[in-house]
């Protein structure tokens, strides 16, 4: 999957107005985040954001924060296949 459709799906499934917060889940962890690996994929990223927060298709700014990737840090097990293990389905192809 390319970044710039991962982007498009990104700004489907979840609300990048809500500050450290997705639906009933509150604090830092839950922060809206888009996490880059090289010059071209921050430029994307700003764009992206740029663009759909003068769409006017939402009630609020875009909070989603452009980050360079850091230390990856596998999750816990319990979140490990996630979907899987709680019925749910994933739609990204």
């Amino acid at each position: 999957m390319s970044f710039s459709k991962l982007l498009e799906h990104f700004w489907q499934i979840h609300d990048p107005t809500s500050l450290d917060r997705q639906g009933a889940d509150v604090g830092v962890k839950y922060r809206s985040a888009v996490f880059f690996h090289n010059e071209d994929q921050q430029r994307q990223a700003n764009a992206s954001r740029q663009s759909l927060d003068r769409s006017g298709t939402l009630k609020a700014p875009v909070v989603t924060a452009i980050l360079e990737i850091g230390e990856f840090h596998r999750a816990g097990e319990d979140q490990q296949r996630y979907l899987e293990k709680n019925g749910g389905t994933c739609s990204i192809k």
